[in-house]
């Protein structure tokens, strides 16, 4: 399992219960249990979880929340718009909540994913004409070692 970094910047505060119910519904979807369970465990984990990371926590915590309704639960977020797939590459699907644009560094010795705020600092690698098409986001996955990693032992 990966490590991860405090999910403290691009993704912003976390929405209340009651935003997300709105946020789920005015989607057409239940605001349902395990939904806002799983909204909830996301938060507080600080992102770049897979989906058993989370049934996991729920677990932990006393829940009742099958591993099959945690990614239903996951499917009908990102859906909504409130919750992203973190693109790191092949393996295991990792979620964070939807926040502002930012990138990811992955550390290829220790797994760590740190997010890379989206800016100046990025050249505009994306600025491509596609014709027909629309492109809504990006995100980029820069790899290579951590500052922990670099450190002789």
């Amino acid at each position: 399992m990966a490590q991860t970094t405090a999910h403290a910047g691009p993704a912003g505060p976390a929405l209340t219960a009651l935003q997300v119910s709105a946020a789920l519904r005015h989607e057409g979807l239940r605001a349902t249990i395990p939904r806002l369970d799983v909204y909830r465990a996301l938060a507080v984990s600080g992102g770049h979880r897979s989906a058993d990371d989370l049934a996991g926590m729920l677990a932990a915590d006393g829940g009742t929340v099958q591993r099959t309704s945690v990614y239903n639960a996951l499917r009908a977020l990102v859906d909504a718009g409130l919750v992203q797939v973190v693109q790191a590459g092949p393996g295991t699907t990792l979620y964070e909540l939807r926040g502002s644009d930012h990138h990811h560094f992955l550390c290829r010795d220790c797994g760590t994913i740190t997010d890379v705020p989206a800016g100046s600092e990025v050249p505009p690698l994306l600025d491509m004409n596609i014709p027909g098409a629309r492109v809504d986001s990006a995100q980029v996955v820069l790899r290579g070692l951590c500052a922990d990693c670099l450190e002789p032992h």
